[in-house]
């Protein structure tokens, strides 16, 4: 397994670092407490012809000319899908934590606190169920380490929960017209959803100079060049088309898209998730 991450040992490590970042979300005071699965709130209605006196609050009715019942009701706790992309692709790194597993930190983050507000958690491709608890979390922490055997990844689209949430978590490198589909399945089915692009920070600069080889991290692709610097503009034109791309599919459907860097804050990104995630609910 690359990045140091390997089902018998890596998911412990891997939950370790998202419940850091899930502590430093909260220390931050970015959440804001809502009521989830299990909790109750209360709200007031004015009495009615019939209600008992038992029933009234008197509290509340102190403070006006009119009398109040208290009820409460239960909010419906949330259900969240996560797609993390463990293609090869994913396993680079320049430096540092490889794109997978900084996906996977922040998803399992997000998982983290969404548990703890009561709300269902699984995963797109249905080996999690959506449920709820903090075994949950174990299981996709699971899940998170084992590394598929392909290139670029897909998300699959035959265990989307309707009127759901799920969030991709990808380099989105794989073939554009699948990731469509993709989306677009799950919108049909009224589904909400964010697109998280995660990127090493060369694959944007491009620093490379002179004779290169470069080949695509399961070796499938191969290409030699002698003046890598001259492809740098070519490149970061088709990685700018490729995120418009996203961000347009994304507004289509009523989704929200953003680009994420290794080399950057996952905490900002986490804030992004929790935030884009608080506004779809």
């Amino acid at each position: 397994m690359h990045a140091g991450l390997d089902l018998a040992t890596g998911w412990p490590q891997l939950l370790a670092k998202a419940e850091l970042l899930a502590e430093s979300f909260v220390t931050g005071g970015h959440g804001r407490r809502r009521a989830g699965f299990g909790d109750t709130f209360w709200q007031f209605r004015p009495a009615r012809e019939g209600d008992h006196l038992k029933e009234i609050d008197w509290r509340k009715t102190a403070r006006s000319d009119d009398k109040f019942v208290r009820e409460h009701e239960w909010q419906v706790a949330q259900s969240i899908q996560f797609w993390v992309d463990s293609s090869a692709s994913m396993q680079f790194s320049s430096c540092g934590e490889s794109k997978h597993v900084r996906a996977a930190c922040l998803t399992l983050a997000l998982a983290i606190l969404l548990t703890n507000a009561g709300e269902r958690v699984g995963t797109v491709d249905g080996k999690v169920s959506i449920k709820s608890g903090h075994q949950q979390v174990h299981k996709i922490a699971q899940l998170l380490t084992m590394e598929a055997n392909t290139d670029f990844g897909i998300p699959e689209i035959d265990y989307f929960q309707p009127n759901s949430h799920v969030i991709f978590a990808s380099d989105f490198f794989g073939e554009i017209k699948q990731i469509r589909k993709a989306v677009r399945v799950a919108a049909e089915l009224q589904i909400s959803g964010m697109l998280l692009m995660v990127l090493d920070a060369k694959e944007i600069s491009f620093p490379y100079t002179g004779r290169t080889v470069f080949e695509s991290m399961a070796g499938i692709i191969r290409h030699e060049s002698q003046k890598a610097d001259s492809l740098k503009s070519k490149y970061q034109a088709a990685l700018l088309d490729r995120k418009s791309q996203l961000a347009s599919l994304a507004e289509s459907v009523g989704w929200q898209f953003h680009c994420h860097t290794t080399n950057s804050s996952p905490t900002d990104a986490l804030i992004w998730l929790y935030q884009a995630l608080e506004g779809r609910r």
